[in-house]
């Protein structure tokens, strides 16, 4: 009994040694909630941001931010998740599944109708590469001359709503728009719905020169690809979105020079690409992110113009339910001093 009692006491003596090593252990291994370890033993902020379509040169200011440490500098751990046709970056930064998410100006706005209140804090495009397409030779100098043509688009897209209560566009024969260009490249004299940063490229793939018109000449003018937060995260992590902002406006201003081998790191993320492509996007796409306002004021800049304008504009189309005040939800108060 003597001996049984002896050994009984040496197993939990081990065992108490065993669960003081782990606990020792988990607490010289462990970081607070939502932080990394960086270099030097630097704490990170751990966050997400949720782009809003597959890895595209669009989106060449985030991943230069990830290849040159922009990020870690100062002071995150940033996890990129593409989107894609069944990823709302809008449904996963609501509901708390990334702190960060990508979206074009007029999504931003429309989540007002789900009562959604976002925040923007920079917007990498100017303005919206989206244009019309057309065979060399046949394009239009002003909308109504859509007129008498077939028109290739996705069915209830805004622009094309906007441009029917502006113009008379009574006579055009409508198609439906299903992401191919075989039908448009078959007929000389249709036209088709295009980003002028990629079309044209797979256009002149297939032998075909061609010619666009940009819709915001029209006067509808979103800024694209917005970096956006919750209202709710922006009150209670203002130190965490001056890092992601400052990081996001770097990355961009370093891309312009760099993009070709940053396209080459985007290109792992979307290998059905060509880097040709992806090159063709950087270079079209230039003029948005680094001319217009931003030319004087730098990557990222928006107004308060800009912003009302677009709320009014999808109100009177009925696309938002109610108007509110631009100043909600739209701040450059993060952004670098230019």
């Amino acid at each position: 009994m003597k001996a049984f009692k002896k050994i009984k006491l040496l197993f939990i003596g081990l065992a108490l040694l065993l669960i003081l090593a782990a606990c020792g252990g988990e607490e010289s291994g462990s970081s607070s909630a939502g932080e990394s370890s960086g270099e030097n033993g630097k704490k990170l902020t751990d966050v997400k941001i949720v782009l809003n379509w597959f890895a595209k040169a669009q989106h060449g200011g985030v991943y230069t931010a990830q290849e040159n440490g922009l990020f870690e500098k100062n002071g995150l751990k940033v996890t990129i998740e593409p989107g894609g046709p069944q990823v709302s970056s809008i449904n996963m930064v609501a509901s708390g599944k990334a702190e960060f998410g990508l979206a074009h100006a007029d999504q931003i706005v429309n989540a007002r109708n789900e009562g959604i209140e976002l925040v923007a804090v920079a917007a990498a495009m100017q303005g919206s590469p989206q244009a019309f397409m057309f065979h060399k030779g046949k394009g239009i100098d002003d909308f109504d001359e859509l007129n008498g043509k077939k028109v290739y688009i996705q069915p209830g897209i805004v622009y094309w709503e906007f441009l029917k209560s502006k113009y008379d566009l009574s006579k055009v024969q409508e198609l439906t728009h299903t992401g191919q260009l075989t039908n448009f490249i078959n007929d000389e004299n249709a036209v088709t719905q295009a980003f002028v940063t990629s079309e044209p490229y797979f256009a002149k793939l297939e032998g075909v020169e061609v010619e666009t018109k940009l819709i915001s000449d029209a006067g509808y003018d979103p800024y694209n690809i917005v970096l956006y937060v919750t209202k709710d995260y922006l009150e209670k992590n203002k130190e965490t979105v001056t890092a992601m902002t400052t990081a996001f406006v770097e990355g961009w201003n370093q891309y312009k020079d760099t993009y070709k081998e940053i396209n080459k790191i985007i290109q792992k993320d979307d290998p059905d690409i060509e880097l040709e492509s992806l090159n063709f996007e950087s270079e079209s796409q230039a003029d948005f992110v680094y001319g217009q306002d931003a030319a004087e004021h730098g990557v990222g800049y928006m107004t308060e113009e800009r912003w009302a304008t677009l709320i009014e504009q999808l109100h009177d189309l009925g696309v938002l339910k109610e108007t509110f005040d631009a100043k909600t939800i739209f701040t450059t108060e993060f952004l670098p001093k230019n």
